[in-house]
Order: structure tokens, then C-alpha cells, then sequence
């Protein structure tokens, strides 16, 4: 085990979106930054990977989204939802004001290995696999306190990482929060998920979407050979569906969606099957001084709508603009970290408030009931007017005050100097 001690301007524990995202945007924008990645690689297979409207126009305002959509993707101009015998055309992304009408099913280590290699370009980029920050650096006393750089675990032994700025980017169960004693608002989930996958058929349906019926919620995406599957139940219900058996869960799937029930039989494990515990939280204030928390550490979403990554892309974009210049001019200061959080607040508490709506009154309900789920009117007006759909295409796709580069960008590394 050896010791070693770097220095930085912008330190960022967590490699997902938020961390990669916001760690290539300030390379871009001339400030050094390490992104700490605790994984040897990005591959997790049950991650949030639907790419929105709001960040491919990201993309292209980086100029990056030709290259970005040669990356292998699905395209969904459409979603529905077939709620008991009623399929209801929820959303139509066709009429959004934004370059891409249509979100992009990416797996999730394909773009953040897409990010990496962008960030690669810049000098000030240094992605750092293998390591697992393990705690904060904090200087001075109680009350007049700074946190000025990380500790982490790295391939080569123990790392110290002096900063000027700290960020935690390392999801919902952020170690940098809990070590900064930020105080947590929960504000509950009645559901959590089980991950999986089946296989895909020539004669399947083409359109990613979702099955409401009979207490649950099937949600499936088409990977093009296969069906990444999320099926919702009761929060705590896990250990109840399991105690039920295979063929029991097996049974439930079928039940969904029938034309399922002649590939069933390749869940043959329960470690197939992926336990998502589902939680809607945020921080009270996202930072202190020397330290700032984006993405699922200052807000963990709810997997409804599939926002996950697009908020958080967009809390990274903002915490650039508005750092970026401070950072790089060594002028930053609390009043910068507030303006992040300012910014981010309030279309973080309308998104959730939008979810929270969906879990208490719509899948809280489903949940309590083994019954045949019938449509009710109010989802049926989708059908009745499409003109209805743009709604939440509008709110899925751009979000609620989508983020835009407002940073310039620096010179990349020549091919040749690499």
C-alpha cells in the first residue's frame, strides 16, 4: 500500500452521470478537475439509460451529437402504456421544440464511456478508475470549517486529493453527503423494482412501453436483442415475492404480458433478477463551504418518467456555467455553490412533486390491488385527444427549465501530444 497526494482545482467523487458530465464540461472549460470512479468500468446492467430531448440538444450544443448518435441506440417517438385492456398513448416527443424528437435508449455505459472519451481531449481531464473516495478533507474549527479535498482507495493504495472545490456526485447513497452531515428530507416511495431481462423476438412489439394490471407495473425497453424488464411491487415486498417462488414471479410476468409466456423460463435464478430500492429525497441544502452535492446526492428521483440521468446531466450543466469562471480565476465562493443550488431547486421540486403525485394517487392504488386494473377516464382522454400527449412528451423530454452550455470551450489536446 502506498501513499500519494495530488492537487486539483475541482475534485468530484462519483463517476455516473452527474460526476462524468460535469467533470468534461469544466476540462472543456480550462479548469482541472479528477473524477473519481470507484468501478474499474461503467458497466452496471440495470441503470437509468433513456437519453431525453433536453440532453441531446446538450449534445448539440457541444457539436458532439453526430458522433454521439453513432453510438448504438434506439430511437422512442412514442410511448404507451397499456393500462389493463385499454392501450393509452401516453406521450408523442414528435413536436418538441428541440433538434431530437425522440429519446435515445443508450445504455448507460455506452454514454458515460462517450463522456469519458470526450473528456479525454482536454488536458485538465483526469478520470480516475479504480477509486473510491472514503472520505473529506475538512480544515479549520467547528462552525468556520472548510472541506478542501477527498481521500479515496485507489488500485495503487491510499490517495489524497486537495481541492478547491469538492463535489459529490455519488448517488443516492452518498458517502460525501453522509460524511458533510447534510440533513436528508424523505419524502417515501410506496414501490420498488425488480430489474431483468428477457429476450426479444422478430414478432415482438417494436414500441418500448408498459403493462398496468392486476397490482403491477411492467415496464419493458427494447435493447434490440432483448427487453430490459422493470417490474414494480409493493416497497418491502421483495422478500414476500420470493418466499412465493420462481414460477409464482414467472406467472405474474405472463399474466402482464402473455405473448411473454414462451421465454419466461430463462429466468432460472433469482440472481437474475435485480432489486432497485426505490427512494425520493433531497438535501435541505446541497452545500458547505469548499463542498457542493449534484445529481441523486443532493436529489434522489424516482425512476418514474425515466429523468434520472437528464436531471442529472442538467444539474451538472448548470453547476459548469456557473462555476467554471470562479474555479478557473481561484475566485470562488459560497455565493457560487448557492447559486447551483438556486438554480437547481426548483425544477427539482416540481419534477418530484410531479412523481409523487403518479406513486400516491395512481401505482399506491394499483399496488393495494390483485384485481383486473381497468383505465379511468382520465387516462383514456389521452386516446380521445392527442393533442394531450405533447404534455408530458413536454415534461419528460425537456424537463421543466432544461439547462444550455453557456461556457466556452478551450483548446484540446492535439492527436499527436496524446
Amino acid at each position: 500500500m502506498t501513499d500519494a497526494s495530488i492537487r486539483t482545482t475541482c475534485g468530484i467523487a462519483g463517476g455516473g452521470p452527474a460526476g462524468v458530465m460535469l467533470g468534461f464540461l469544466l476540462a472543456r472549460a480550462g479548469v482541472e478537475v479528477v473524477v473519481l470512479e470507484k468501478h474499474r468500468d461503467f458497466f452496471r446492467d440495470f441503470r437509468g439509460d433513456t437519453i431525453h430531448p433536453s440532453t441531446l440538444q446538450v449534445m448539440h450544443e457541444l457539436a458532439m451529437l453526430d458522433d454521439f448518435l453513432k453510438v448504438r441506440h434506439d430511437k422512442v417517438r412514442n410511448i404507451a402504456v397499456k393500462v389493463g385492456e385499454t392501450e393509452i398513448k401516453f406521450a408523442d416527443f414528435t413536436h418538441l421544440p428541440t433538434v431530437c424528437k425522440f429519446v435515445a435508449l443508450m445504455p448507460q455505459w455506452d454514454f458515460l464511456n462517450f463522456l469519458a472519451e470526450q473528456g479525454k481531449r482536454y488536458p485538465g481531464f483526469d478520470l480516475r478508475m479504480e477509486t473510491d473516495a472514503t472520505d473529506l478533507i475538512i480544515d479549520g474549527d467547528p462552525g468556520t470549517d472548510r472541506v478542501v479535498g477527498l481521500r479515496a482507495q485507489g488500485p495503487d493504495g491510499l490517495l489524497e486529493i486537495r481541492a478547491d472545490l469538492v463535489v459529490g456526485a455519488d448517488g443516492r447513497h452518498s458517502l460525501i453527503r453522509e460524511r458533510a452531515g447534510f440533513a436528508v428530507e424523505n419524502m417515501g416511495a410506496p414501490m420498488d423494482v425488480l430489474w431483468m431481462r428477457l429476450s426479444r423476438r422478430d414478432s415482438d412489439p417494436e414500441q418500448t412501453g408498459g403493462y398496468v394490471n392486476f397490482g403491477h407495473l411492467l415496464v419493458m425497453l427494447n435493447r434490440g436483442d432483448y427487453w430490459q424488464c422493470a417490474f414494480v411491487i409493493r416497497k418491502g415486498g421483495y422478500d414476500e415475492l420470493r418466499a412465493r417462488g420462481l414460477d409464482a414471479f414467472r406467472g405474474d410476468l405472463a399474466r402482464m404480458a402473455p405473448w411473454l409466456a414462451d421465454r419466461i423460463a430463462e429466468l432460472t435464478d433469482w440472481d437474475q433478477v435485480k432489486l432497485l430500492t426505490v427512494a425520493v429525497d433531497r438535501l435541505k441544502t446541497w452545500w458547505r463551504p469548499g463542498l457542493l452535492c449534484i445529481g441523486d446526492a443532493a436529489h434522489a428521483m424516482s425512476p418514474i418518467g425515466g429523468v434520472g440521468v437528464n436531471v442529472a446531466v442538467q444539474d451538472a450543466i448548470a453547476a459548469a456555467n456557473i462555476l467554471a469562471a470562479p474555479l478557473r480565476n481561484g475566485r470562488l465562493t459560497t455565493d457560487h455553490l448557492a447559486a447551483v443550488e438556486k438554480r437547481r431547486t426548483f425544477p427539482m421540486k416540481v419534477i418530484q412533486s410531479m412523481q409523487l403525485t403518479v406513486q400516491n394517487r395512481l401505482i399506491d392504488r394499483l399496488l393495494d390491488s390483485n384485481q383486473p386494473f381497468e383505465a379511468p377516464t382520465v387516462m383514456k382522454l389521452f386516446n380521445w385527444f392527442p393533442l394531450l400527449r405533447r404534455i408530458p412528451a413536454r415534461i419528460v423530454g425537456v424537463g421543466v427549465r432544461p439547462e444550455h452550455i453557456r461556457t466556452a470551450p478551450h483548446p484540446v489536446v492535439p492527436a499527436a501530444a496524446q
